[in-house]
């Protein structure tokens, strides 16, 4: 890969392309969707926020496993 995706910044990921940028801007579009949905099922507060947690990670894991792979490699 030629120009990569996301940038390293300590623990987080930045995109530095369109194609980071969209794959960022996907991420939240459906971490927002995800949580209507779960809201929209629920009871009570504590009941969308522990089904929403659980959700929320996983998105960020397969971000972050996403940015992982198509970053920079550090230079040794």
């Amino acid at each position: 890969m030629k120009f990569p995706w996301f940038k390293r910044s300590g623990i987080l990921f930045l995109p530095v392309s369109l194609m980071g940028w969209l794959i960022a801007l996907a991420a939240v579009v459906y971490s927002v969707y995800v949580f209507i949905d779960i809201d929209s099922h629920s009871h009570s507060v504590s009941d969308t926020l522990m089904n929403f947690v659980f959700n929320l990670l996983i998105i960020a894991a397969v971000y972050s496993l996403i940015a992982f792979l198509s970053s920079r490699k550090a230079k040794s």
